[in-house]
């Protein structure tokens, strides 16, 4: 079984080890919903300072972000592309990194106890199935290298996922 006891501190190292232990999550499931579940409870447990963890993952119907597997309090269910953070972080295709949510024009507030905000897209092949959130408490919860090395990760994990799942 896993279990969640590394010691995260921040550094490169620390984020291989997370890299490798959410690619390990992974081998050899196929269906995305139990991927994404694991993934954002994994990240949730091992990355100290998140309130919430989880994805908004696309909807072509409606055309627009859908909660999906998630670590934390209830959140917004639905967002639009261009909307908050993960809706522009969808919209523009890149990773993006608030110190200050109440800050960000349009900033939408699922959990009152959130100040700063990560949102990574999930690329894969060149279009764009969701995000990953994650949440901090503390002003300036991300760093530069946080940014950096979640987009790395996120990279080669969308490669992994069946994201030709979604609806």
């Amino acid at each position: 079984m896993y279990d969640v006891t590394a010691k995260f501190d921040g550094t490169e190292t620390s984020y291989r080890n997370l890299e490798r232990e959410l690619r390990a999550l992974i081998d050899g499931e196929k269906n995305l919903v139990a991927n994404l579940a694991n993934l954002s409870s994994w990240i949730f447990h091992a990355y100290p300072g998140l309130n919430w963890s989880g994805f908004y993952l696309w909807n072509e119907a409606d055309q627009e972000l859908v909660l999906g597997p998630f670590q934390g309090r209830p959140a917004c269910l639905r967002i639009k592309a261009g909307k908050g953070v993960c809706g522009t972080a969808f919209a523009q295709r890149k990773t993006i990194r608030v110190d200050d949510v109440h800050a960000f024009p349009g900033h939408i507030a699922c959990d009152s106890a959130s100040r700063s905000e990560l949102v990574v897209p999930l690329l894969k092949a060149g279009k764009v199935y969701g995000v990953l959130d994650l949440d901090s408490p503390k002003l300036a919860g991300f760093d530069a290298l946080a940014e950096r090395e979640f987009t790395r990760i996120m990279a080669g994990l969308a490669e992994r996922l069946e994201l030709t799942q979604l609806p």
